[in-house]
Formats: C-alpha cells, structure tokens, sequence
C-alpha cells in the first residue's frame, strides 16, 4: 500500500505531495509582500507519477491551506485556473 503525504514548504514557496517518500510533484507560488495573495505559477507532476491524480492532490491541499491562512489565489499557473473552474467551491478564492 503506498502512503502518500501532503505538505506546505513554506521555505521554497511550494507545495509538494510524496508518494512512498519519494517527491511526486508540486505547486509553487509567490507571494507579494505585505498582501495575502499567492499567485501559483506552477504545478509540476514528475513523470513516473502522472496520471494518478497528483496534481490534483496538491492543487486541493494548496488551496485549502491558502483558504485556512486567510489568502486568495491569483491561479497564473493554467492548471491551478482548470481545478478552480472545474470545483466551484473554490471560486472565491480567486484574487
């Protein structure tokens, strides 16, 4: 059974999801000063990793740790723009 972990590295500005350990993939932002605002710029699957929904995975986590930590999105990344229109409940968070 693979475990797979979610976490937020807030040090690279990104977050990443693991699979078994392993990095599986990732969503960098950016964040502008003295604002709560990320602008996600890039969602990044590693290849012995796509189509399992990782992405997919990262996306929800990260925008739901931005919703729980007062920010709105700018989804720059044209991914990030795809999961917000496709699951609604996360339009409000679009700056």
């Amino acid at each position: 059974m693979m475990t797979t972990r979610l976490e937020h590295n807030a040090a690279d500005t990104r977050f990443e999801i693991y699979i078994d350990d392993t990095l599986a993939g990732y969503a960098d932002y950016a964040e502008a000063e003295d604002t709560k605002v990320r602008d996600f710029h890039h969602t990044m699957t590693f290849p012995e990793f796509r189509g399992r929904g990782v992405a997919a995975q990262v996306v929800e986590y990260a925008l739901n740790e931005s919703r729980d930590a007062g920010f709105t999105v700018i989804p720059t990344c044209w991914y990030v723009e795809k999961y917000i229109a496709e699951h609604r409940e996360y339009a409000d968070l679009v700056a």
